[in-house]
């Protein structure tokens, strides 16, 4: 973080001082919310959570280096009392961007967000210093964190923005004003809680209306191939740029196509020219996050030869999504267990069958291991369902179903699709899933682990990486 004083952090947040014997000691350290992640000239947030409240870690941050701690309460070390804590992070962090004068871009959508983050990062990294959000840290106390990452001499910010609801993206896009502002897409993922893909362009569109009009910088990212993200341009003040595989986006793929090993390439088209493109990325999904990446890379001044550079070298920042190890025996094991909705389990699914493809003329199959995709309300049986019966149109060589009611329903509509029988199973837990997998897996096949979070499967792939040695992970 920018060095500030505790008397001017108690300002901006409208908080008291307590046991802080000089109000002129700076913060020149990180803002954190573990006090296992506490270096010295620390800020520590005490925030009370489910299973520990942060406030009994004080002691512990103060004594690792935390110049002081923010608290709802007196905590017997130098602290800044507020009545909110997770508002008062919320202050710091607008203060700030304030301060800092560094461009921020922030992203939202229903799929695909954490990965198009990491490319535009990763692009911008080449223009200047860039702090960009961890994993998705991407809520209400992610996003200031993420924010207060920033120093002087950063350039970028780049924020993932998610939402659970109405008002949410509204919210965050007030406690870091974003001058470009980027929709991916409106799926399907939370649509239980929202109440329908209407709602969910609603809150995403959020976005686009808190940005700066167009004689002020702001600029609008909206995927043509998505009508109802397209149609959020009347929703903005800022100049509007579509991006996508339609003829009419400014920044376009052209020539799409998979090579051998499941990795997009295509031709990259801005206005200010073309350039060839091979991700190393994994599914053709990657594409729409490429273009994605690649109008925030043109809108900030980058060629787009540059730019066909840097998306051709990038890689996955974050963990367990589309994250390929190839076995020592010639299994693949392709881990996308971090989350799940029906958006990107029918294109990890599509990736997994291209991926599959070479292997398959001499043997090799394709295993399908999925598990709950959680949040979607009175539609889960039907996308359950729906999800299974593409396994089977898409000649998915093996389903396993994981877990319980949901399983049970991948399952189900796998069966029914077609004549599968034995090329479907539901087990009941990742134990049983990775002794089946143990037991039938041969060398050419390819598995694909993928569902929401809370599954916890990625406990399957790191069992299926860690029973055949260490193998050599791919993509990165």
């Amino acid at each position: 973080m920018i060095a500030l004083s505790l008397a001017e952090i108690a300002h901006v947040v409208s908080g008291r001082p307590s046991d802080i014997p000089d109000p002129g000691l700076q913060v020149t350290g990180p803002v954190v919310i573990d006090s296992r992640e506490v270096r010295p000239g620390s800020l520590f947030a005490a925030l009370p959570g489910e299973r520990v409240d942060g406030h009994d870690y004080a002691r512990r941050a103060a004594d690792a280096g935390a110049v002081a701690v923010l608290a709802a309460r007196p905590v017997g070390v130098p602290a800044i009392v507020v009545d909110d804590v997770v508002a008062a992070l919320g202050a710091l962090a607008r203060h700030v961007v304030q301060r800092l004068g560094a461009t921020v871009v922030a992203l939202t959508g229903s799929s695909g967000k954490t990965s198009t983050k990491d490319l535009i990062a990763q692009l911008l990294e080449r223009i200047g210093p860039t702090v960009y959000t961890l994993g998705n840290f991407n809520n209400e106390i992610g996003l200031p964190v993420t924010a207060l990452r920033a120093e002087d001499g950063t350039q970028h910010l780049v924020l993932e923005m998610g939402a659970r609801g109405i008002g949410h993206i509204r919210y965050l896009a007030e406690l870091t004003p974003p001058r470009i502002g980027l929709v991916l897409n409106v799926g399907t993922a939370h649509i239980g809680e929202f109440g329908g893909r209407e709602q969910i362009a609603q809150a995403k569109g959020e976005l686009v209306e808190g940005l700066p009009p167009e004689d002020q910088g702001g600029v609008a990212l909206l995927n043509a191939d998505d009508p109802l993200v397209r149609a959020m341009a009347s929703r903005t003040k800022a100049r509007t740029v579509l991006f996508g595989e339609a003829d009419e986006a400014d920044v376009r793929a052209e020539d799409v196509r998979l090579t051998a090993s499941g990795q997009p390439t295509f031709t990259l088209r801005t206005p200010t020219g073309c350039s060839a493109v091979t991700l190393r990325l994994y599914g053709e999904h990657h594409v729409s996050n490429a273009l994605a990446a690649a109008a925030v890379a043109h809108e900030l001044g980058m060629p787009a030869h540059e730019i066909a550079q840097a998306l051709s070298e990038a890689g996955q920042l974050s963990r367990w999504r589309m994250e390929v190890t190839e076995r020592s025996d010639g299994v693949t094991v392709v881990n996308d267990a971090y989350n799940a909705n029906p958006d990107s389990m029918r294109a990890a699914l599509r990736a997994l069958v291209a991926m599959g493809a070479a292997s398959r003329e001499q043997g090799g199959r394709t295993w399908a291991v999925l598990g709950p995709m959680a949040e979607l309300g009175d539609e889960s049986l039907a996308e359950h369902d729906a999800v299974g019966r593409l396994a089977v149109r898409l000649n998915v060589s093996k389903l396993v179903a994981v877990g319980g009611q949901e399983a049970a329903w991948l399952d189900m509509g796998a069966k029914n699709e077609g004549s599968w029988g034995e090329e479907s199973v539901h087990v009941s837990d990742a134990e049983a899933a990775i002794d089946l997998l143990r037991t039938e897996l041969r060398p050419g096949d390819a598995v694909l682990v993928k569902a929401s979070r809370s599954a916890g499967l990625e406990r399957i792939a790191q069992a299926l990486i860690e029973g055949a040695g260490e193998g050599e992970v791919a993509g990165r």
